[in-house]
């Protein structure tokens, strides 16, 4: 396992990875992920890709991937919720980890090594997750998300509504004397 930063190259995995929710929804329904209406064409990955990676450039986004045998696996990203200067202190997380790499760690790591670079860049990072993901509930808590709050019917998935839990935890400044 290899856990680093987005980088240009990582765009074919990034739309390999991405792709797998489609897949992924027909086996499982529940998944609480996001996607478009409809597949997204390579162009508009291409768009968003690019987008991220301005993000990342500028700062306003820390974002790591995961590699396991030559591919990448998984990605988790902190973006600047705002451009004012009251609210760019608060990142948002999403996290995506190929359906076959979970339960080894992967998911782990990528949390351990965004928060750690989210450190100088957000106070206080900022989550939602679709309340029957215990998977992905243990894996917040354990890197120091609390819950504080609750969104009924967020989600809807065809004619079924699923509540969001919305976590939240602060991040540490840096230590100045460690450097």
């Amino acid at each position: 396992m290899r856990v680093r930063a987005l980088s240009w190259n990582d765009f074919e995995g990034w739309v390999e990875l991405y792709l797998t929710r489609y897949e992924e929804i027909g086996r499982n329904p529940d998944l609480g992920v996001y996607l478009q209406p409809t597949k997204p064409t390579l162009p508009e990955e291409a768009a968003l890709f690019g987008q991220v990676m301005k993000q990342v450039l500028a700062g306003d986004m820390v974002a790591s991937v995961a590699e396991a045998e030559g591919k990448l696996v998984g990605v988790c990203m902190v973006a600047r919720r705002g451009h004012h200067l009251e609210d760019r202190h608060l990142g948002d997380l999403g996290i995506a980890l190929h359906p076959d790499w979970r339960g080894r760690g992967f998911g782990d790591a990528l949390m351990r090594d965004a928060l750690e670079k989210c450190r100088g860049v957000f106070e206080v990072v900022e989550l939602k997750v679709v309340a029957l993901n215990e998977g992905a509930l243990r894996l917040y808590r354990k890197h120091g998300f609390e819950v504080y709050g609750r969104e009924p019917r967020a989600f809807k998935r065809g004619d079924r509504y699923l509540d969001e839990i919305l976590m939240r935890r602060d991040i540490e400044p840096r230590n100045p004397a460690a450097n």
